[in-house]
């Protein structure tokens, strides 16, 4: 993981949620892998970003961080231990009445004894351990989701600590490289599939690639957490596509005929009604987005937007003239 979350967002660790948000959106616009093709060291800022931003985003896990930093994984394991009896924790070692004999657990304890207590004493109680569920969020572009994507992450993973072998002592003392976890932290990279129709919003569920299991049991699953992107030309409103088709002011007046580019990179051909007002829309039915559930694609709405031209030749001024004197007779004598 980074090693200071609030440092790669470049944000104040009393930043608001709006501040954190905002710092992401632009260092996401900066570094994105699409504006920096081919750099290696604006993809890697790009994967650490993500992974604070998901971190100080959620408000629970940003609590977790701030309370136990680069152990924060294993905040609920201490927090549970802090709330149970003595006993329950610590083989009987209480006082009188039940309380916490002088040396117990105080809360503020070595966190080496702490994991140690809490990974090999309730291991043997609870047995085989479901691993934790981990979000990921990722940004692609709307050709990207329409497509389908691939994306390389790089992520941290956990498995039993090589030097003391899992058990978290290494002669009676707490292992100096997990802390005394018997879990080690390990970087990995892992290739995923997006598939075609996602949106901003959409969870991406890949099965075992959470966080390990405990005792023997299965791993977490990770979960993508979808953000498109917007697009230059298309607005994208669920499966549909609008986008604006410029047509001249003789076409839509006359009626004449357009070309529609699609985000599939297809040309089609739109037929324009005589007298097209500015605005009007027009549905060419599956030509958007492919439906994430199956079922074919949305529809695409062609906008007219009409093109007036930038300058005028004698011919075409003169023509301009006579149709605006054509239609102020035409009010005069109230004809419409």
């Amino acid at each position: 993981m980074a090693s200071d979350y609030y440092s790669v967002l470049g944000v104040k660790r009393d930043a608001s949620d709006k501040d954190i948000r905002s710092a992401y959106r632009r260092l996401a616009r900066q570094h994105h892998p699409d504006v920096n093709p081919g750099d290696k060291a604006a993809e890697q800022r790009f994967k650490e970003m993500n992974e604070a931003y998901e971190m100080l985003s959620d408000p629970e896990k940003r609590r977790k961080y701030d309370k136990y930093g680069d152990r924060w994984q294993y905040a609920d394991q201490l927090e549970a231990a802090r709330g149970q009896s003595a006993g329950q924790f610590w083989g009987g070692a209480t006082g009188r009445g039940g309380e916490p004999s002088e040396g117990a657990f105080d809360g503020n304890g070595d966190f080496g004894a702490i994991f140690d207590t809490i990974f090999r004493g309730t291991r043997g109680r609870r047995g085989r351990a479901r691993g934790q569920d981990i979000e990921q969020p990722i940004q692609i572009t709307l050709e990207e989701a329409y497509h389908g994507a691939s994306r390389t992450l790089s992520l941290q993973g956990s498995g039993p600590c090589a030097t003391c072998g899992g058990s978290g002592r290494i002669a009676g003392v707490a292992c100096h490289v997990c802390n005394g976890t018997g879990v080690e932290t390990r970087p990995r990279r892992l290739e995923v599939q997006v598939r075609p129709g996602v949106q901003t919003g959409s969870r991406v569920r890949i099965a075992g690639e959470g966080g390990p299991g405990g005792g023997g049991g299965p791993s977490g699953d990770l979960f993508l957490i979808v953000s498109v992107l917007p697009h230059e030309r298309y607005e994208r409103k669920g499966d549909d596509l609008y986008v604006d088709v410029p047509v001249p002011v003789a076409d839509a007046a006359l009626g004449g005929e357009v070309t529609v580019s699609t985000l599939a990179g297809k040309q089609v051909a739109l037929t324009i009604p005589a007298g097209s007002q500015n605005g009007k829309s027009f549905r060419l039915s599956g030509l958007g987005m492919p439906r994430l559930s199956g079922g074919g694609s949305g529809a695409l709405y062609a906008r007219v937007r009409l093109q007036l031209p930038e300058t005028l030749g004698d011919e075409e001024r003169k023509l301009f003239e006579r149709l605006r004197q054509l239609q102020q007779e035409q009010r005069k004598s109230g004809v419409h």
